[in-house]
């Protein structure tokens, strides 16, 4: 139990981190997201907020059931193999991905951009039910849009799941990709609030080398237990 309570705490804090990478991949959709209402609302930082909790809330709950589908094939490959054995290749395999993701918001190695493109078909069958929901113009359709957009295709998302996966069941890999999801609420609340005031520091190369270092260190942690 010690052990998933560290996933979540680690799922947390990379979410945190990974913020320099879900402003660049997310920041457009959140800064367009009202524009579709009135200018005077839009100016108004208390009037957006219920459309930026709306959005956010279905976003996570997205990476959340992606997290229980990611647990139970994990769960599944668990019981093809001796527990302590598959747990160590799952943790190992999580590790290595958390190492890659480093590199990746560091803007050092960029391999998951890779990932990326693979998750485009399944993008490709989704999107347009996004499409049809804007002009947003009620928190219901932002609500919509942010469980359309929680499968958008990301590296970092991509990497989380690997650990979801490793968590070994429906329950912990939905509550790794939940930490994970609040984790990136902080950057995306502000900037749908401050209209990207914010993104000039965060898109900055020392805080995306600093955010991915740290990461580096995750999973060079994770692959340690795995030994």
């Amino acid at each position: 139990m010690e052990a998933v309570s560290l996933s979540y705490a680690s799922a947390l804090v990379i979410g945190l981190l990974g913020g320099v990478h879900c402003i660049g991949m997310c920041g457009g959709v959140v800064s367009a997201l009202t524009f579709g209402l009135p200018e005077c609302e839009r100016n108004r930082a208390v009037s957006l907020l219920p459309y930026q909790i709306a959005y956010n809330t279905g976003r996570i709950c997205s990476y959340t059931v992606a997290g229980a589908i990611m647990g139970s094939i994990g769960m599944l490959l668990s019981g093809l193999m001796p527990m302590h054995l598959a747990q160590r290749i799952l943790l190992g395999t999580a590790g290595i991905f958390m190492v890659l993701l480093g590199l990746y918001l560091a803007g050092w190695w960029r391999v998951l951009s890779h990932v990326e493109s693979a998750g485009s078909y399944l993008w490709k069958q989704i999107e347009p039910f996004g499409r049809k929901l804007l002009p947003v113009q009620t928190p219901g359709q932002a609500l919509k849009i942010g469980l359309v957009w929680g499968w958008f295709p990301c590296g970092l998302v991509y990497s989380m799941l690997i650990n979801a996966v490793a968590a070994g069941n429906m329950w912990n890999g939905a509550g790794i990709m939940l930490a994970f999801g609040l984790g990136t609420l902080p950057n995306l609340m502000l900037m749908g609030m401050l209209a990207g005031t914010m993104s000039t520091f965060v898109r900055s190369p020392l805080t995306r080398q600093i955010a991915g270092s740290m990461v580096i260190l995750f999973g060079l942690v994770t692959l340690w237990l795995a030994i």
